[in-house]
């Protein structure tokens, strides 16, 4: 069976969100009766620069549609790389969005922490809030961004750089700081960990996008473009192709790992064509940066 991957394009957020989610099928099975874990893009920000993260309002349509399925409960997930999760979460807004949504916010950066062996990669285990492992489905409400280590920082990397607690292994700006070994291959390690920690539904969302240097620091601009799938593997091949990569090494290992398919045959495209999306991605981020 084909894995389904939805391409929605509006420039308003919660009309593109819910859009792909719509064109998805078998949701209900992933959050009627379940305890959901939204995990939103929460690297870095300050207050004079918040284009890195998830916005506000993509949390909040995306929260909004997952109660209209009446889980049994609804958390958003932050773990932040390169600051304290509780002061982007803030910065951002995304803190205000919970209180008002009325959903539990947990930072999985924080002990107790346990170790998780994995079966790929640099690392032979991991460590994690055990509290991650509670989750029946994972959400990773991705940017849709380049990253200069890892080719694009889209559903997997969202997860597999956040779940690795912040307080156990420190708060990295670049690879030179962190002591770990982490980074040795960075791209089977998130390879590896999206075989240990599996993603129950990927959304890729360019509000706004980043391309250039990443996953901090480069071209912003509103693509418009809200990329959904319940195969990790196959959202990022498409949010890849979009971004002008036809080949990432994380994205074929997944593949070869069983994760999910990174071959466009074997994805069941619904929504806006592929070419189509690239063509409208590409002249919106020519227009701002004229």
């Amino acid at each position: 069976m084909k894995s389904r991957v939805s391409i929605a394009n509006n420039l308003d957020v919660e009309t593109a969100v819910w859009s792909a989610l719509d064109a998805m099928e078998g949701l209900s099975a992933l959050f009627i009766g379940k305890h959901v874990a939204i995990k939103p893009n929460d690297t870095w920000a300050s207050k004079d620069d918040l284009t890195a993260c998830t916005q506000a309002d993509t949390l909040r349509a995306v929260v909004r549609y997952v109660k209209n399925y009446f889980p049994k409960k609804l958390t958003v997930s932050g773990g932040a790389g390169a600051g304290e999760t509780a002061d982007v979460f803030r910065l951002l807004g995304l803190d205000r969005v919970i209180a008002e949504e009325g959903v539990e916010f947990f930072d999985h950066n924080r002990p107790p922490f346990k170790a998780v062996p994995l079966e790929y990669g640099p690392l032979k285990e991991v460590m994690v809030n055990e509290r991650v492992l509670d989750y029946e489905t994972v959400i990773s409400l991705a940017q849709h961004k380049e990253h200069h280590l890892a080719t694009v920082t889209l559903t997997m990397k969202n997860i597999s750089m956040s779940y690795p607690a912040a307080d156990y292994y420190g708060h990295p700006r670049a690879k030179s700081l962190h002591p770990h070994d982490i980074f040795t291959d960075i791209q089977k390690f998130i390879a590896g960990m999206c075989k240990t920690f599996p993603i129950g539904l990927g959304i890729i969302v360019g509000h706004p996008a980043m391309t250039g240097t990443g996953p901090i620091g480069g071209h912003t601009f509103e693509s418009g473009i809200v990329i959904a799938s319940k195969d990790c593997v196959a959202a990022d091949t498409v949010g890849a192709r979009i971004l002008g990569y036809d080949r990432v090494e994380h994205i074929i290992e997944a593949e070869r790992l069983g994760v999910g398919t990174a071959n466009l045959n074997n994805i069941d495209l619904a929504g806006v064509r592929l070419d189509e999306a690239r063509r409208l991605f590409r002249e919106r981020e020519r227009q701002a940066a004229a």
